[in-house]
């Protein structure tokens, strides 16, 4: 998505992905290396990515050109949810809690 979408575009496209309608393009590459640092440190195909510690309720990670969807353990370590900022801070990306469906933007960078 664009970097400044705004909170119903990010929620509109959820909404697209949980009916199964997935863009057909390239994969962003802001989103791939966010699965790529993510799923460096916590693995989510293998034998690690279902050992005790690991923070997925459920594995492997739906990946697709523009968004990554994680569904964490209710039990994982609070490092776990500050990696998944600080990377998507890093990666000019949103994040969208399923839950209550608040879109967090990245952070404003200061030029």
């Amino acid at each position: 998505m664009n970097p400044t979408a705004a909170p119903d575009e990010v929620r509109a496209a959820n909404a697209r992905c949980a009916a199964g309608v997935h863009p057909q393009r390239p994969a962003d590459p802001r989103v791939v290396a966010f699965y790529d640092a993510l799923t460096s440190t916590y693995p989510d195909r293998g034998p690690r990515a279902t050992a005790p510690g690991s923070p997925w309720a459920s594995t492997p990670l739906h990946a697709a050109a523009d968004h990554i969807q994680m569904r964490l353990d209710e039990n994982c370590p609070d490092v776990v949810l500050e990696t998944v900022e600080r990377l998507a801070a890093e990666l000019n990306l949103d994040l969208l809690d399923l839950q209550d469906g608040t879109v967090y933007p990245p952070p404003a960078r200061v030029a």
